[in-house]
C-alpha cells in the first residue's frame, strides 16, 4: 500500500498537519479498500505544535520507506530546520520519493535546496519573503498549488486539500480523487487560483513625490475614459515624458497603474453591489466588456462572475 509520511516539525501548523491525516486516510478505493497507509513522523519524541504537544508514532527513519512525504507549514519560517531534517529530505529525493509541501511547508523544501532552480509556492502573504530567502526558487504567489512532478507545492491552509486530491487523482484517477473530494466538502476542482485572494496594492509613492497629485486625480477619474494623451496633457508634459518619470517614481506606467486602479473598484463592487458585471466594468472605466473581463482575469486570476459568487457578501 502506498505510504504517506506526513512530516511534523516544531512550530507545526495544526491545520496544515491534520489536512493530509484526514484526506489520505479517508480516501477509499473501488473495492471499498484504503488507498493510502498514513503515518505522522517526527524527528524528537515530543513536537510543540503551540496549543498541544504532539507525540508522533515514528521518527525520521520513516521517511526511508515512504512513497510519498508531506510537510506541513510551520509558524515561523525564520527558525532553522534541523539538518538531519535536510538531510533526509535530500536522501529521500535522491531514492525519487514524491516529496510535497504545504504552505509555509515550502520553506522547509526550499531550505533542503529540492525547490533550487524549480517553481514553486506558498501562501500568498509568505511568497515574497520566500523568494528573497531563496532566489534560486521561481515563486509563483498566484497559484494553488505548483506539481513539478516528484516535488508539489500549495498555497495556504484550504490549498493543501487541493493538493492531496490532485495528488489522488494522480495516483488513483478521478473517480476516486472526487468520492476524496465529495468527503472533504470540497470541489475537485477550483476555479481560479491563489491571486484572487491576494488584494492588489498599487505600487508605493514616495511621499512628496510628483507624481502624488496626478495619482489622487487619477484615482478619482478612473471610471472616465483616459488616455495617455489626456492623461499627458493633464499633467502638463508630453506622454514620453510622463511616461519615465511616471515609471522612475511607481515602477509602472501610468496606463497599468489606472487598470490595477479600476479592478481594485471592481472587486469591491462585485462585493457589494448587485450591478451586473458588464455595468460595473463600464463603472469603473472600462471601454468594453471584453476588455474588463481579459483585464480582471489577468489581475485577479479568475472571471468577474466567479469573483462576486466566491465573494459577494450573501444578505439574509
Amino acid at each position: 500500500m502506498h505510504m504517506v509520511a506526513v512530516l511534523a516539525l516544531d512550530g507545526v501548523v495544526a491545520f496544515d498537519l491534520a489536512t493530509p491525516l484526514e484526506v489520505f486516510a479517508r480516501t477509499r478505493l473501488a473495492d471499498g479498500s484504503p488507498a493510502y497507509d498514513v503515518r505522522v513522523c517526527g524527528p524528537g519524541t515530543e513536537i510543540d505544535a503551540g496549543p498541544f504537544v504532539l507525540r508522533p508514532r515514528h521518527g525520521l527513519d520513516i521517511l526511508g520507506v515512504a512513497d510519498t512525504i508531506i510537510v506541513p507549514g510551520i509558524v515561523d519560517v525564520a527558525v532553522p530546520v534541523p539538518e538531519k531534517v535536510l538531510s533526509e529530505l535530500r536522501t529521500a529525493a535522491a531514492r525519487g520519493t514524491r516529496i510535497a509541501s504545504v504552505c509555509a511547508g515550502a520553506f522547509v523544501l526550499a531550505a533542503s535546496g529540492l525547490l533550487d532552480g524549480r517553481r514553486a509556492t506558498t501562501h500568498w502573504l509568505a511568497a515574497a519573503r520566500l523568494a528573497e530567502r531563496f532566489p534560486e526558487v521561481e515563486v509563483d504567489p498566484g497559484v494553488l498549488y505548483v506539481d513539478n512532478g516528484q516535488l508539489l507545492t500549495s498555497a495556504g491552509a484550504a490549498a493543501g486539500l487541493d493538493l492531496c486530491l490532485h495528488m489522488i487523482r494522480r495516483d488513483h484517477g478521478s473517480a476516486v480523487a472526487a468520492d476524496a473530494a465529495r468527503l472533504s466538502v470540497m470541489p475537485l476542482e477550483r476555479e481560479g487560483g491563489q491571486a484572487q485572494f491576494i488584494v492588489p496594492e498599487q505600487p508605493p509613492v514616495p511621499r512628496g513625490s510628483s507624481m502624488e497629485t496626478l495619482l489622487r486625480w487619477l484615482d478619482e477619474n478612473a471610471g472616465r475614459n483616459l488616455t495617455m494623451a489626456r492623461i499627458a496633457a493633464h499633467a502638463g508634459m508630453s506622454t514620453r515624458t510622463l511616461n519615465r518619470r511616471f515609471r522612475e517614481q511607481t515602477g509602472t506606467t501610468p496606463l497599468q497603474w489606472l487598470h490595477l486602479a479600476r479592478v481594485r473598484r471592481a472587486q469591491h463592487l462585485l462585493e457589494t453591489t448587485t450591478d451586473g458585471v458588464d455595468r460595473i466594468g463600464a463603472r469603473v472605466g472600462f471601454g468594453s466588456p471584453t476588455a474588463f473581463r481579459d483585464r480582471f482575469k489577468r489581475v485577479v486570476g479568475t472571471s468577474p462572475y466567479a469573483y462576486r459568487h466566491a465573494f459577494r457578501a450573501r444578505r439574509s
